[in-house]
C-alpha cells in the first residue's frame, strides 16, 4: 500500500492511493494543522493521519515550501523551525517505512499532468494551487521544474499570496468578482513572464471554479483542476511510488 499525505497550512489529510489508476483506494482522513506547526507537532500529526490506513509500503509526504534533497529550506506559512530541517528523516522516522517529501504544489501538478487536466499537455504548464498561500508547479513538455514558489512574485508592492490566496478573499472578506480581480491580476503577471500554454487553478477553491474562473479572462487556456483538493495527496503517493 502507497499513501499520499498532504500538509497544508490549516491541514494535513492522507489516503490510501492506486497509483495506477490516479485515485484515492480508501476515505481521506484530514487533521486541522497543529499550532505551532513545528517540526514535532507537524510530524506527530502525519503519523496520526498514516496510521488510520495501517502499514504502508512507501509514503509520500507534501510540504509547503522549497524541498531540496529531503531537507525543507522555506516555510512561509509554517512554524520556522521547518527552516533546513530534515524532514525526509524526520517523517521516516516516525512513520517507519520509506518516504519521499516534495513542494506541495509540485505534487498536485504532478497528479494533474498524470491524470488530470494537464494530461498530454505539451509545451510550458503551470499549476497554481490557490489555499493559505499560492502554490506553483511549472511543467515543459510534461516535465517537472521543481520549487518554482511563483506564489511569492510581488504583486502591487506585496507578497502575491498575500492578496490573492483563498486565506486573503477571507480575511479581506472579499465576494467572488472582487477576489478575481485580484486572481486576474496575478495570473496576467505569471502569464507576462512565462506565456504558458495552460494555467491550471487548484488547491480547495477548485471546488468553486465556477465562480470565479469565468469572471478571468486571460490569452492562455484555463482550467480548472480535475482532481480538485485530492491532487496533492495523489501526487506525493505517485511520487513516493517513483522513488
Amino acid at each position: 500500500m502507497i499513501i499520499g499525505i498532504d500538509i497544508g497550512g490549516s491541514g494535513v489529510k492522507g489516503a490510501p492511493v492506486d497509483v495506477a489508476a490516479g485515485k484515492l483506494s480508501g476515505e481521506r482522513y484530514r487533521i486541522p494543522t497543529p499550532q505551532p506547526s513545528g517540526t514535532r507537532q507537524v510530524v506527530e500529526t502525519a503519523r496520526e493521519v498514516a496510521a488510520q490506513f495501517g502499514a504502508a509500503d512507501r509514503i509520500g509526504v507534501t510540504f509547503p515550501g522549497v524541498v531540496l534533497n529531503g531537507v525543507t529550506r522555506t516555510a512561509a506559512n509554517m512554524d520556522p523551525s521547518w527552516i533546513d530541517a530534515p524532514a525526509t528523516q524526520l517523517f521516516a522516522d516516525a512513520l517507519g517505512t520509506r518516504v519521499v517529501v516534495l513542494n506541495d504544489a509540485d505534487a498536485a501538478g504532478i497528479a494533474e499532468m498524470e491524470f488530470g487536466a494537464g494530461r498530454g499537455q505539451r509545451g510550458v504548464t503551470i499549476m497554481l494551487t490557490f489555499g493559505t498561500g499560492i502554490g506553483s508547479a511549472v511543467f515543459l513538455d510534461g516535465k517537472l521544474v521543481p520549487n518554482t514558489e511563483l506564489g511569492h512574485l510581488e504583486l502591487h508592492g506585496h507578497d502575491a499570496e498575500d492578496r490573492a490566496s483563498d486565506r486573503a478573499r477571507e480575511e479581506d472578506n472579499l465576494d467572488w468578482p472582487h477576489w478575481a480581480h485580484r486572481v486576474q491580476s496575478y495570473l496576467q503577471h505569471v502569464e507576462a513572464l512565462f506565456s504558458p500554454d495552460l494555467f491550471i487553478i487548484g488547491g480547495g477553491v477548485s471546488k468553486k471554479a465556477d465562480r470565479f474562473l469565468p469572471l478571468i479572462k486571460l490569452r492562455t487556456r484555463t482550467v480548472p483542476a480535475a482532481l480538485q483538493n485530492e491532487a496533492g495527496i495523489i501526487g506525493a503517493a505517485v511520487a513516493a511510488a517513483a522513488s
